[in-house]
């Protein structure tokens, strides 16, 4: 909701800033000495859109995050950064001191009360900032950009990342899952249920496979995301399925 909320005011925050650098011209003084409403911008997190919480910079190409909002990035086997998709080191992800020691230094106006608060207590003043709380309950809900009978999504199942059947290993993508079967289990006889199909909307959660290495190289090659359109009906997507399915035998 709070995300929401900021690309509400990110449109009208930018517009003034745009007017006062027309007004009042950049005398070249690099980009910590821009307006003091730019700044809660500049040290926001491209993730949650809030200001830093215990940042944290990726080594390689020097982008930062939330330690928290970086998390579920560093559990995956061949992490990217989520902002330019650069394959990082989840090694040499440190904790920035220097971006620490700026939210330390710089205040910014709260977009609620327009009291001027310390970058690093932006996040706490917020929560108890009535002010946001009401806009917050104005912001306008989510609605589709064209009209549509069909309800909104929710609910959806993760169809990004999928967990090892054999051995629970998590947070494995698509063509990581088939690596890593093929390197850890390829002589297990076990049977088991293809947690790719029974992501899919017309997945069998109780069919176990009983050639699972067999079923994941013919079936899954390539990503469904790219071929199948989740808007279609049921009956299309059983056909869908059963079309696949033939051809695997």
């Amino acid at each position: 909701m709070m995300a929401m909320f900021r690309s509400f005011v990110s449109a009208s925050t930018q517009l003034r800033q745009q007017q006062q650098q027309q007004q009042h011209p950049s005398s070249g003084s690099g980009p910590l000495a821009a307006p003091a409403e730019g700044i809660e911008s500049q040290f926001s997190c491209p993730i949650c859109l809030e200001v830093y919480h215990k940042p944290v910079s990726i080594a390689s190409c020097a982008h930062t995050f939330c330690g928290e909002c970086l998390q579920p990035c560093l559990q995956v086997t061949s992490p990217l950064c989520p902002l330019c998709r650069v394959p990082f080191d989840p090694k040499k992800v440190e904790r920035s001191s220097s971006v620490e020691k700026q939210l330390a230094s710089y205040k910014a106006p709260c977009r609620g009360c327009s009291k001027k608060v310390t970058l690093v207590k932006m996040r706490s003043h917020i929560t108890s900032c009535t002010k946001v709380q009401e806009q917050l309950a104005n912001c306008p809900k989510f609605v589709p950009v064209v009209p549509t009978s069909q309800p909104i999504p929710s609910n959806i199942p993760n169809r990004s990342t999928f967990v090892c059947p054999f051995c629970g290993a998590r947070n494995l993508d698509q063509q990581e899952l088939v690596k890593h079967c093929m390197e850890n289990h390829r002589n297990d006889p076990n049977k088991v249920v293809c947690p790719v199909c029974s992501a899919m909307p017309w997945g069998d959660p109780s069919y176990k496979s009983s050639n699972f290495l067999q079923h994941l190289l013919h079936r899954h090659k390539f990503s469904y995301d790219t071929f199948v359109d989740y808007s279609i009906d049921e009956e299309a997507a059983l056909q869908a399925a059963l079309a696949l399915s033939l051809a695997e035998n």
